[in-house]
């Protein structure tokens, strides 16, 4: 709780606070008057093109799709429109610290907390109107649903299950420890149940994973299993809800996640180009090589990310998600995961788009809720300079950005106000 005070106290500082009236259990309620978006290209989220129509917002929702609806409130036509994207995958409070290092969580210092409600703006100015934090966000998430600053609407974890052989607990405890992530607030279980990305074996036995998947079935809990090699068919085999990351997989794994409905989030490149980039910032940090050299075999993952990715494509009815790891150095930037899919692992740039629209929205459990432009659901929609099905770099060119009726970003036309004033 400190931290959401701190945010707030940060918040107020800088003026940025949005009006009392605005606050909600999720979203910020919008201006309740009717909204009009005129476009001549809308990706819908689901696969379809529509052209030349315009979309009836009141409220936080989509109320109808209809071409002769007006007057027109936003122009954005010769834009390529389409559902905010869902990053299935971020660690939204890691952070460089003061010193200019990887501070992983962070804790909760005021520039801690200054710098998770950044990448909130960041990633949300970038486009992504939903995301799934792995790690602990729950101030953070609760201050956005609340409509204390702006963000992407969140749903995190709270402490991981971290697979240590005998020591991760008995079946009964392993239980016991998911209904206490559930009393915390978790919208999600996060599991580690493997090594690294290159070797180590499982962490957790199959019994164990069976206990956690299960019972977070039982909770109305997702789980969100960290898996390589022989954990990704383990998890697979449980019931989890998704797999992160992969690599080692064999094609018989992919199969068998696809016959059992389980969602895949490999990542085909964005975050090792992170770690490569950025090396000096996290070399010697928690979890990373104590040397720049250290670094060295993380080129070496970058082709077989690429080549599991590729494998997955070929998979018939394997349900591949987005997700892009987001740490440090990667908030605000999400979407480049998208160029690394279609440039380097041959992803059709509209699957690409589906993958964080209404794929990602099924695997969160929302589907009825965000991922798609059509009546009844969200208005979260965000307008790109250029079309991604031509051109996958377009999505760097977020030029509008609407979370549930309320318009975050509009650089496409100036006239109009955005949210609270920025």
């Amino acid at each position: 709780m400190r931290s959401a005070k701190i945010i707030l106290c940060i918040l107020s500082i800088l003026g940025v606070c949005p009006p009392a009236q605005q606050v909600s259990s999720q979203t910020p309620a919008p201006q309740s008057k009717r909204i009009v978006i005129a476009a001549s290209s809308v990706l819908d989220g689901k696969g379809r093109v529509l052209h030349n129509t315009r979309i009836v917002i009141e409220g936080s929702k989509i109320v109808a799709i209809d071409q002769k609806a007006g007057p027109v409130d936003y122009d954005l036509r010769g834009l390529t429109v389409l559902p905010g994207w869902i990053d299935a995958h971020v660690h939204i409070t890691w952070s460089f610290g003061n010193d200019g290092k990887n501070a992983n969580e962070g804790g909760t210092t005021q520039e801690a907390a200054y710098q998770a409600a950044s990448n909130a703006w960041v990633t949300l100015m970038g486009g992504f109107t939903t995301i799934q934090n792995v790690g602990s966000a729950v101030p953070l998430r609760d201050a956005i649903a609340r409509g204390m600053l702006p963000g992407p609407r969140i749903l995190t974890a709270v402490e991981p299950l971290m697979g240590r052989g005998d020591e991760t607990g008995t079946p009964d405890e392993i239980r016991a420890y998911v209904r206490k992530q559930k009393e915390a607030g978790a919208d999600l279980i996060k599991i580690f149940a493997s090594g690294g990305m290159l070797q180590g074996t499982m962490t957790m036995s199959p019994e164990q994973l069976n206990a956690a998947c299960d019972e977070a079935k039982q909770q109305g809990l997702r789980t969100l299993v960290h898996a390589y090699r022989d954990a990704v068919r383990a998890a697979t085999l449980a019931g989890c809800t998704e797999v992160e990351h992969g690599l080692g997989a064999t094609d018989d794994d992919l199969k068998l996640m696809a016959e059992k409905g389980t969602y895949f989030d490999p990542q085909a490149g964005l975050i090792i180009e992170n770690y490569l980039l950025n090396k000096d910032k996290y070399v010697g940090t928690p979890f990373f090589p104590k040397t720049i050299e250290g670094f060295a075999p993380m080129e070496k993952i970058l082709p077989r990310n690429h080549e599991l990715v590729q494998r997955a494509l070929r998979i018939p009815g394997l349900k591949i998600v987005f997700g892009t790891d987001a740490v440090a150095g990667v908030h605000g930037r999400n979407a480049e995961e998208f160029i690394d899919r279609v440039r380097d692992c041959g992803v059709d740039p509209m699957k690409a788009m589906v993958s964080a629209n209404s794929l990602g929205a099924e695997a969160l459990g929302m589907a009825d809720q965000i991922g798609s432009i059509a009546p009844g659901l969200q208005a979260d929609i965000i307008a790109l300079n250029g079309d991604p099905l031509k051109d996958i770099t377009a999505v760097r060119r977020v030029v509008f950005v609407m979370k549930g009726g309320i318009v975050y970003k509009n650089a496409a036309r100036g006239a109009i106000p955005v949210y609270g004033g920025l």
